[in-house]
């Protein structure tokens, strides 16, 4: 009895041997077979093919400055702090201007004297003498000692304007670099930063090899890494003549325009983003993706015969076909295939 048990089990472990051997081969045959032949083929399409390029950049703005005295002087007012919207013309801060009143009130007096001097020379002292030649140059020296007295006091009143610092735009106020009032400083020692917000623009950069294939006034989109859901459209509006200074390769700025209404601060200078443009397009082609399409061998690139692998009669046979437009992913095939036939890698 034991050993017909023994013959029994391993009856049952032969069949179940048999029946997973069996198993495997259908799955391979009818379910994994199937699907590898389809990662290795593909349709010849028909639509339009587009040549798109990315290149990256960052927010930038028209109206930047960085504002700082031109003169030394004691800081004795600042009216400004980070985050502040300033207007167009606004004071920001201020030196002393004691001395320097007191200095224009100097030269004003120097101006009145030379005037009066001047005045008396012509009225007084030579009023009904001949104007000879000495004479004459008497008077000529009385008017340049008045001509220097008129700069003198033009230049101090320089001063005291120099002495306080307006915003020539308006915008934020993004930094302020500055000691407290009552320290004398020299102008590096004060730095007030206004950016307008109004103005903002996307600054991308373009290598020698890609900027060959942009315009003027050509149409974009930008998305931002901050807004990655978001695509904004726009237009470039300027190419630089000149590659951009510091760079390792020669790059080129692009100015991107964008419509934006950045009230609330949207879009800040400084955010990356990539702008993408189509630099190609042809409608209603045919095309496969470039890995299905092989190159006969030893010849050169300009002269190679481009060929695909189609079944026929259940072989797998080349085709010769003629290609045209190349993207990064896909070629055109204008000769050789049909729409809607399948190709072999």
């Amino acid at each position: 009895m034991k050993i017909i048990r023994i013959i029994k089990r391993k009856k049952i472990l032969v069949i179940i041997i048999i029946i997973a051997i069996f198993g495997f081969l259908i799955y391979r045959n009818f379910v994994s077979g199937p699907r590898q032949k389809k990662l290795l083929s593909t349709k010849v399409s028909q639509g339009n093919l587009e040549e798109k390029m990315t290149i990256s950049g960052t927010v930038d703005a028209d109206e930047h400055v960085t504002l700082r005295f031109q003169t030394a002087g004691r800081l004795t007012w600042v009216g400004v702090k980070e985050g502040d919207y300033v207007k167009k013309y606004q004071a920001i801060a201020s030196l002393d201007q004691i001395a320097l009143q007191k200095t224009l009130q100097k030269e004003l007096n120097d101006y009145l004297s030379t005037r009066w001097d001047l005045d008396q020379a012509k009225r007084d002292t030579y009023k009904d003498q001949v104007i000879t030649d000495p004479i004459k140059r008497i008077i000529d020296k009385y008017q340049f000692t008045l001509n220097k007295s008129v700069l003198d006091v033009e230049i101090q009143n320089l001063a005291i304007d120099y002495a306080n610092l307006w915003t020539p735009i308006e915008g934020v106020v993004t930094r302020v670099s500055a000691p407290y009032g009552g320290v004398n400083i020299i102008p590096t020692q004060a730095e007030f930063e206004v950016v307008n917000p109004k103005t903002i623009y996307f600054s991308a950069s373009a290598d020698q090899t890609e900027v060959v294939k942009l315009t003027e006034n050509m149409g974009g989109e930008l998305t931002l890494d901050s807004y990655p859901e978001a695509t904004l459209p726009g237009t470039i509006k300027n190419i630089s003549f000149l590659p951009k200074a510091d760079e390792t390769g020669t790059v080129y700025k692009v100015k991107f325009i964008f419509p934006n209404d950045n009230t609330d601060y949207k879009y800040r200078l400084g955010m990356a983003g990539d702008l993408s443009f189509v630099t190609k397009r042809k409608e209603n082609v045919l095309y496969v993706p470039s890995k299905f399409i092989t190159s006969q061998n030893g010849l050169p690139a300009q002269a190679s015969k481009k060929y695909v692998t189609v079944k026929k009669k259940d072989k797998e046979e080349k085709v010769e076909v003629i290609t045209g437009m190349e993207t990064d992913s896909d070629t055109e095939i204008t000769s050789g295939v049909t729409a809607g036939e399948t190709v072999y890698d």
